[in-house]
């Protein structure tokens, strides 16, 4: 309005003309900082910070578990010791809380836009992030040393977290492409069933080696071949994480969301810790069916779900004094973490990490400072690399696009003096006038 009034009142000044230019301009940058400001807030409203901050907890308790169990001597692994006994059980949590985390996070994503199947774009960024995960997954144990040679170590096809964590991602969205044309409760109830099932039938294909699959895909079911984790029975964790995600998305608005989550979260959690080898106990009573009788025997999927449930109550609980900066940085950069862990503690490229140093030698009074120490060290490295990583990357590209025209120039130039030393030989010999 204010432009409008200057215009009609000042129709020829070039002092009303540059007003109106000014107030224009002011205007529009109070309607872009506007738009900045609900975007901003939408986005702030929107995250669930106690995700992040679980992610760190669970990075941090990787870095942790993964030294303390590759250094520490195995004469002071004592289950008798209450404090062993604690830091095991804790270490157990880990990866069954980060796999769920991973499936929270990607479906919570999935499904928060409008468009839905293959013109979701989170479709296409699933795909690709599943892709990269896998590709990760296997760089990391690659050994430049035995390329030299020829050679690939059985190591490189063994499966890992990020391998897992991949296929997961991709498992999701497969499951996703087949449900988003039924009804909304079909895509949470293939996700539950899944994880159910997958965690019920445990004891019968862990005991399968698969032998007539090819070894680098028997290696993802597989942990007789010296894989860390396999798909079955992780994926398990990662569905759960997805339903999860999709209970917070459907009573996003609710006034009791947390309340209510928090509640129930810590009654299946200790339902499952306390009563699940009881009621498995019951069923095998009633029906005498063996699966159950092998369940109460090694009921550890089942008990850290339960764990699980009891971790996420605990950070919803907390959820307001969890907004550290850098906490939540920690928990937004968990792959870089993991992939500075991994070079620095088992040698990924060079085969010369901690690991193979100081394999199972050091004592507790040196392994736990020094656990410390590590887990300082990789995540300031992490963060470091995610402040400058979009600068790392230029870079990266600049010198590999600087290295593929030298090669191209080479590569020009070595086939022209061929050419012409070719040629020479030819009319050297009579072969060939000119």
């Amino acid at each position: 309005m204010r432009v409008f009034y200057l215009i009609l009142r000042h129709k020829t000044s070039k002092h009303a003309v540059a007003q109106v230019y000014r107030i224009a301009k002011l205007e529009c940058f109070e309607c872009r900082f506007n738009r900045y400001q609900t975007t901003y807030m939408e986005r702030k409203t929107a995250r669930l910070y106690f995700i992040d901050a679980i992610r760190a907890w669970a990075i941090l308790m990787m870095l942790q578990g993964h030294f303390v169990d590759g250094l520490l001597d195995m004469s002071f692994r004592d289950g008798t010791n209450t404090t062993f006994g604690i830091w095991k059980y804790f270490r157990g949590i880990t990866a069954p809380v980060f796999f769920t985390v991973s499936g929270f996070i990607f479906t919570y994503l999935l499904v928060r836009g409008d468009k839905v199947g293959f013109e979701n774009p989170r479709v296409k960024k699933g795909i690709k992030r599943g892709l990269e995960l896998l590709l990760i997954g296997y760089l990391l144990r690659i050994n430049l040393f035995g390329l030299l040679q020829g050679q690939i170590y059985e190591s490189f096809y063994l499966i890992d977290v990020l391998h897992c964590i991949g296929l997961s991602i991709l498992g999701i969205v497969s499951i996703y492409l087949i449900t988003y044309k039924q009804r909304n409760f079909v895509f949470p109830l293939v996700l539950v069933t899944t994880m159910f099932f997958i965690f019920l039938f445990e004891p019968l294909y862990a005991t399968w080696n698969f032998s007539s699959l090819p070894r680098f895909l028997a290696n993802y079911l597989t942990r007789s071949n010296g894989s860390v984790f396999t798909i079955l029975p992780w994926f398990g964790y990662a569905a759960t994480g997805g339903f999860l995600s999709l209970l917070f998305t459907r009573f996003k608005n609710y006034k009791y969301l947390y309340p209510t989550a928090i509640v129930s979260s810590i009654a299946i959690g200790l339902g499952l810790i306390l009563f699940s080898s009881d009621f498995f106990y019951i069923l095998y009573k009633s029906t005498e069916i063996q699966l159950f009788n092998y369940i109460i025997l090694n009921n550890y999927l089942f008990i850290r779900l339960g764990d699980v449930f009891v971790v996420f109550a605990i950070f919803m609980l907390l959820r307001s004094f969890l907004q550290n900066r850098t906490l939540l940085k920690i928990g937004q950069s968990t792959l870089s973490i993991y992939v500075v862990h991994f070079i620095i503690l088992y040698g990924s490229f060079t085969g010369l990490g901690l690991y193979r140093f100081f394999h199972h030698e050091l004592p507790p009074e040196t392994v736990i400072p020094s656990a410390l120490i590590f887990m300082l060290i990789c995540t300031y490295t992490a963060l470091q690399y995610e402040r400058h990583k979009e600068f790392i990357k230029l870079n990266i590209a600049t010198t590999l696009r600087f290295c593929w025209i030298q090669t191209e120039t080479l590569v020009l130039y070595m086939a022209s003096t061929l050419k012409t030393f070719f040629f020479r030989l030819l009319r050297r010999l009579g072969l060939a006038k000119n």
